[in-house]
Order: C-alpha cells, then sequence, then structure tokens
C-alpha cells in the first residue's frame, strides 16, 4: 500500500539577468517500501524527485521544477493554475 499525501512549496527561479520570479505549487508525495517520490501538479511534461526522506523527495523536486521552468520557460505552465485543493481519496474498485 502507497501512503500519499500533498504538500504545497514555493519555487523560486532565476529569470534572465538574475530576476527571480516565486510561484507556489501543489506537491504530491508517494511513500514506498525504499522511499519517497514526489512530483507537482500543474507542470506539463515528467517532473519527480526522489529521496530517502519527505523532506529530501520535497528537495529534489524544488530543485526539479526550478530546472523544468528554467528550461521551458512559460510553456513549461498548463495555464493559470487550476488545482485549488489536492484531496487524497481510497477506493474499492472490483477488477
Amino acid at each position: 500500500m502507497r501512503v500519499l499525501c500533498y504538500d504545497c512549496v514555493v519555487v523560486t527561479v532565476l529569470r534572465g539577468k538574475g530576476a527571480k520570479m516565486a510561484r507556489q505549487f501543489k506537491i504530491i508525495v508517494e511513500k514506498h517500501p525504499d522511499g519517497y517520490v514526489a512530483y507537482p501538479l500543474g507542470l506539463k511534461g515528467v517532473v519527480v524527485g526522489e529521496g530517502d526522506t519527505y523532506e529530501e523527495a520535497l528537495s529534489d523536486v524544488k530543485s526539479a521544477i526550478a530546472f523544468h521552468i528554467e528550461t521551458f520557460g512559460a510553456e513549461a505552465f498548463e495555464g493559470e493554475p487550476s488545482v485549488l485543493e489536492a484531496f487524497i481519496a481510497e477506493a474499492g474498485v472490483p477488477i
């Protein structure tokens, strides 16, 4: 069974000539037997962080988000933040 939770983080990205931009992201964090995996909501493409601890995974994904935005610019965003809140639900599905 995976344990999921979400956290909000602020990522600061360097823009031209040293100017900085900060934006808040909702991050999904999954706990697996061998560590943690974290990924943001609201970005195009694949952005993932990992670590042995929750904090390491958050730090890694923040770095990955900043790199993704610096690399792809405005095209990395899905537009205006459309995710107001994130909820984790568990449901049984007959298979």
